[in-house]
């Protein structure tokens, strides 16, 4: 499987725009990537957005990951064609467990109509700086790791009941974080000992019901001084999956083109480094001109190196589910749902402006 097919399979690639362009549709019949994810500059209309996995499905040999980031609140990548779901802070401060349950019924019916098969949620970070701008404001489920199981184990329970994978994230502990990854490289002076105090709990208490995990960068020097976790031997084949045990999950990173990675790796180093710590996939979400390379870099480590990797891809997309089939009547009803459950649950007060990337993608 180390071929080139074998090695591409170890990509998740963004998309331009909002259909397919020629030399997009070649380069994805060539490399046949593991999957793609969707942001907000894909998602025109429900109908131009089912065509379009329609067509990336197309162009697949099996059955490709289609994936998107879709928590509710701030990072809602259908804003612009239904309403938003609440985030995960006002579901937290106000939502009942059926009105919980609820969002994730919702989510997976919306996003299965669009042709998704897989949610990068539930955010399991713990909640620790409040106050900072982190790329997380109104993202997290809580600080004390208890109610985060509660309530993020919840969501992501139903999501996964009505057929949509789901990707807890950003592990081990991007709530630690000072900055915002999206523009630089994050550092926390946390130990193991601390992580396991109380970062992972809701990880290895959602272990059954989790399809994946991504990885967060941030750097621990504690743990690793010279990578971070996304890249980072110890923290992924060391601690996550040789400690905590998350040996048969699906493991990834999180957009290797954010400023905390992108800046530091020009050469596609990164790709390369992401599989040989652990990661089965890595993401490469908008500069996909340099998808190509990569993929002969990581086809390059060679099989003792990749057979993991691909064993765990291949498993992965097995479990996937189809898409629901199209219904424009569906569709109405789920964002009248949509819309009634956010006027129950409403936002609360934000008391930082909220101001990262991750919402504008």
């Amino acid at each position: 499987m180390a071929g080139v097919h074998g090695s591409s399979s170890l990509l998740i690639l963004g998309i331009r725009g909002p259909h397919l362009e020629a030399d997009e549709a070649a380069l994805f019949r060539k490399l046949q990537p593991a999957g793609y994810i969707l942001f907000g500059r894909n998602i025109v209309s429900a109908e131009q957005t089912r065509a379009l996995t329609d067509e990336l499905r197309a162009l697949s040999l099996d059955e490709p990951i289609v994936a998107i980031d879709q928590e509710g609140g701030r990072v809602t990548r259908t804003r612009e064609i239904a309403p938003s779901q609440p985030s995960a802070v006002a579901l937290a401060a106000a939502g009942t467990p059926y009105q919980i349950s609820e969002a994730g019924i919702l989510t997976a019916t919306q996003l299965r109509l669009l042709g998704c098969n897989l949610n990068f949620g539930p955010v399991l970070d713990l909640d620790h700086h409040p106050e900072l701008q982190n790329s997380l404001r109104g993202r997290c489920w809580g600080r004390d790791p208890q109610r985060v199981i509660d309530r993020a184990g919840m969501w992501n329970r139903w999501m996964r009941k009505k057929g949509l994978r789901s990707c807890a994230k950003h592990f081990p502990a991007c709530g630690r974080a000072l900055s915002d990854p999206h523009f630089d490289l994050p550092v926390s002076d946390a130990t193991i000992s601390d992580l396991l105090k109380e970062d992972v709990i809701p990880y290895t208490a959602l272990m059954p019901e989790l399809d994946a995990i991504m990885l967060a960068h941030v750097l621990f020097p504690a743990i690793d001084p010279e990578h971070p976790a996304s890249l980072s031997r110890r923290m992924i084949s060391g601690f996550l999956r040789g400690q905590l045990g998350f040996d048969k999950h699906l493991v990834l990173t999180d957009d290797l083109d954010m400023g905390a990675i992108g800046d530091r790796y020009p050469d596609n180093s990164d790709v390369t480094a992401a599989i040989q710590a652990g990661n089965d996939l890595a993401l490469i979400c908008h500069r996909t001109e340099r998808a190509e390379d990569a993929a002969a870099r990581i086809a390059a480590l060679g099989s003792h190196i990749l057979e993991d990797a691909e064993k765990r891809v291949a498993r992965f997309r097995q479990r996937l589910h189809a898409p629901l089939p199209w219904s424009a009547e569906l569709w109405a009803k789920t964002s009248e749902g949509i819309a009634k459950l956010a006027a129950e649950v409403p936002e609360p007060a934000a008391s930082v402006p909220a101001s990262s990337p991750v919402a504008d993608y």
